[in-house]
């Protein structure tokens, strides 16, 4: 499903490695070099900008060529890398990637004769891309049978004929036949076809399309299950209404093409495929450039490669009367945040709160913002109004439980948070962080210290891996003093999370109850070094001076006296 565009990216590999940033990029080496780490980096605009510099010095290298045109495409600068790729089709250059983007141009020019030569002339990216791609084009020539017959030809291999049914539903719907394409999209076994988000929109249209409003209302009744989606929420009150959709889910086959580009970029995201999977993404608003699933898709994949101001670049395309304008503007809150602008990023989401007051995606996402400040009351605010929104609680949302639980916990409010805690197991029995939360929070408070351990042992059965959820197993046996059986959690907590204060520090706890007194020590000491809150380095210097026994008499006789 992936393109062979063989990016010249070792180098930059090697420069990572040994931590080499080229300070200055005057000479054709030094731009080369300065290209290839911000290519490595995901850092698109500086590698675009180098690679230009360095084909000035070099103008026919056509490796450069192509690692430029993997730039401006991966940037979102498309003319520019059509550009290239036309001067790489003069050179005979050998580039899939050059290829690809003429012969996209070419469907944006609805020039379906021109784009159908590539593959007369032989050329192939990969079956599925060139199956689905290679329908619509016919579909663009006017050739609906050889379309079809294309799209059939993928349904053989058992991993296409999701796609290939899809897009062979969407092609029959756009020149008409509903009845077939709804037939299409009803899928198997009583399993809709579903490929995201998208193929609901279209399947519902065909249904009001064919005069069967009940049946689009029951498959949106299903599909939103307690979300906010305002454009579902639209099409829901229409339908309501008795008013018959347009079908404007594709409506030609430039449009099918854009489809195409954006199903493989879904995919290619799903399976943590980020560079591909952006390129795709980028041919898809190329064709369509309105298409706000394509932005969005694309601003997503570049917060995920770290690209925050590009991120926030695509995010503002989505105009504010759009539906998905509020997803777009918690993606840029995201983006801000994961760019070291937290306060931007909640002015943000505060703003968003008083112009989507009825979404609660809107204040789960500001409260997320505000507790990762620390900011806890207002985070509880905000929790409290997403869940005022519900109209009734789904086991999905267990998660904002567990959350106004944390914000709850950190305020002080234990008896409201244990009480978020066990509502949000009851949504979700066994989610390992709510049952690690509580059973942590209960050990802290001394209290129902078996019922703690249980929950804690289930979470790490559940997650082994997680080092905080076998550091709490470890300190739960701690508690109830149960020292020897707590030293191999610990330990294993310690190998999990390395450079943790507070795991290090526990650790050190437990070798002190085993007569372990040096090796306690040493861990204090690591823990020191990991930086940890004052008061719990304060604690650990005490503790290295006098002892824990002492420590432990001291802290007994304080609270005693309170």
């Amino acid at each position: 499903m992936t393109l062979s565009f063989r990016p010249l990216l070792q180098l930059a590999a090697l420069l990572a490695l040994v931590n080499v940033t080229p300070l200055s990029a005057d000479s054709l080496a030094g731009n080369y070099l300065a290209a290839s780490q911000a290519s490595y980096n995901n850092d698109f605009e500086a590698a675009a900008r180098y690679y230009t510099l360095a084909l000035a010095d070099d103008p026919d290298n056509t490796g450069l060529m192509q690692n430029a045109l993997l730039a401006f495409l991966s940037k979102g600068d498309l003319d520019q890398g059509l550009a290239i790729a036309q001067r790489m089709e003069s050179l005979n250059a050998d580039s899939q990637l050059a290829q690809l983007i003429l012969l996209t141009d070419a469907i944006r020019k609805r020039d379906f004769a021109a784009a159908n030569g590539f593959y007369e002339k032989g050329i192939k990216f990969s079956p599925l891309l060139d199956g689905l791609l290679q329908g619509w084009i016919y579909l663009g020539m006017g050739r609906m049978s050889d379309a079809i017959e294309r799209f059939d030809a993928l349904g053989g291999n058992r991993n296409m004929k999701i796609f290939s049914n899809y897009h062979k539903a969407l092609a029959l719907a756009t020149v008409g036949d509903f009845e077939a394409a709804e037939k299409i999209m009803q899928g198997e076994n009583g399993q809709p076809l579903r490929i995201g988000r998208g193929s609901l929109i279209a399947h519902i249209e065909m249904l009001s399309q064919l005069d069967r409003n009940d049946e689009a209302l029951a498959i949106i009744k299903n599909a939103l299950n307690g979300s906010g989606d305002l454009e579902i929420i639209d099409i829901q009150r229409r339908l309501q209404a008795g008013e018959t959709l347009p079908y404007d889910f594709v409506t030609n086959a430039s449009e099918g093409a854009a489809e195409v580009y954006l199903t493989l970029a879904s995919v290619l995201a799903g399976d943590k495929n980020e560079r591909f999977a952006l390129i795709y993404g980028r041919l898809s608003e190329f064709l369509r450039p309105k298409s706000v699933a394509a932005i969005l898709i694309v601003a997503d994949l570049l917060n995920e490669q770290g690209q925050y101001d590009l991120a926030v670049r695509n995010f503002n395309k989505v105009p504010v009367d759009n539906p998905m304008f509020y997803s777009a503007e918690i993606g840029r809150a995201e983006a801000l945040q994961a760019n070291d602008q937290p306060d931007a990023a909640i002015e943000v989401l505060r703003g968003l709160s008083k112009t989507h007051k009825t979404i609660p995606t809107v204040f789960t996402s500001l409260g997320d913002a505000l507790r990762r400040q620390s900011r806890f009351p207002e985070a509880t605010e905000a929790y409290d109004a997403a869940i005022a929104l519900l109209p009734e609680p789904q086991p999905n949302q267990w998660f904002l439980y567990y959350t106004r639980g944390i914000t709850y916990e950190r305020e002080g409010n234990w008896k409201a948070a244990e009480a978020d805690f066990r509502f949000s197991l009851k949504l979700s029995p066994d989610q390992p962080l709510v049952l690690n939360y509580l059973g942590y929070g209960l050990v802290e408070k001394r209290i129902q210290l078996d019922e703690a351990q249980k929950m804690i042992e289930k979470a790490v059965e559940l997650r082994p891996d997680d080092g905080y959820i076998t550091d709490s197993l470890g300190w739960v046996l701690y508690r109830v003093g149960k020292f020897d059986e707590a030293v191999p959690y610990m330990e294993r907590a310690v190998e999990q999370l390395p450079v943790d204060p507070i795991v290090n520090d526990h650790l050190g706890d437990v070798y002190w109850m085993v007569g372990r007194k040096l090796e306690a020590a040493f861990q204090w000491r690591r823990a020191l070094s990991f930086a940890p809150e004052p008061a719990d380095a304060e604690r650990i210097r005490s503790k290295l001076e006098f002892g824990l026994d002492q420590v432990l008499k001291r802290e007994a006789a304080e609270s005693k006296a309170q």
